[in-house]
């Protein structure tokens, strides 16, 4: 379906884009939650760092993940059939590290860096002590230039207590939360 006045993706190709380094300073001023994004099933078992997760819809409730395509993570979520977003809890930032490729102690895709659980769906891996676990059953997968947009819906929920860890300006951090008043001042 197409919306009337906006530009076809072809259309939209031929704008000139933005350069790659400001478009990267730009995003990096961006504070978002940091996840796990875990998969376990016939392809294996597996998990990837993403900051590009989002809620779509609460009726149903749906999970938007994007990942390079060229990760094993896309091919073997899709064979799999379903996820886990782990959003990490603001101490977990080794797991992070992990998961992304960038610890010095530990190799990708290194479960053994913390300690997970089954879920009570098939496929479910939820880190323990996460700020909150969603799994989700696959529903859509999209290639979009280098990254696929996942989603899925959600069938199970593991929410707890626990401050989010944040990555902005290529750091991690936990949130700092204002009174209203003080925002508004």
């Amino acid at each position: 379906m197409r919306n009337a006045g906006l530009p076809t993706i072809d259309e939209a190709a031929a704008e000139p884009s933005a350069p790659r380094q400001d478009f990267l300073k730009a995003m990096g001023r961006a504070a978002t939650s940091v996840a796990v994004v875990a998969t376990e099933g016939p392809a294996g078992c597996f998990g990837v760092t993403v900051s590009a997760f989002a809620s779509v819809s609460a009726d149903p409730p749906i999970i938007l993940v994007c990942i390079n395509r060229r990760s094993p993570v896309v091919a073997a979520i899709g064979i799999n059939g379903s996820m886990t977003i782990n959003i990490l809890a603001s101490g977990q930032s080794a797991i992070a590290d992990v998961f992304a490729g960038r610890s010095r102690h530990q190799k990708l895709f290194d479960f053994s860096c913390a300690e997970w659980a089954s879920g009570e769906r098939p496929g479910a891996r939820h880190l323990i002590d996460a700020a909150a676990s969603l799994h989700a059953v696959i529903t859509s997968v999209q290639e979009v230039e280098t990254h696929a947009l996942i989603l899925g819906r959600v069938t199970a929920t593991r929410p707890s207590a626990t401050e989010p860890l944040i990555y902005s300006q290529s750091r991690y951090g936990r949130p700092v939360f204002h009174l209203a008043d003080e925002i508004s001042a």
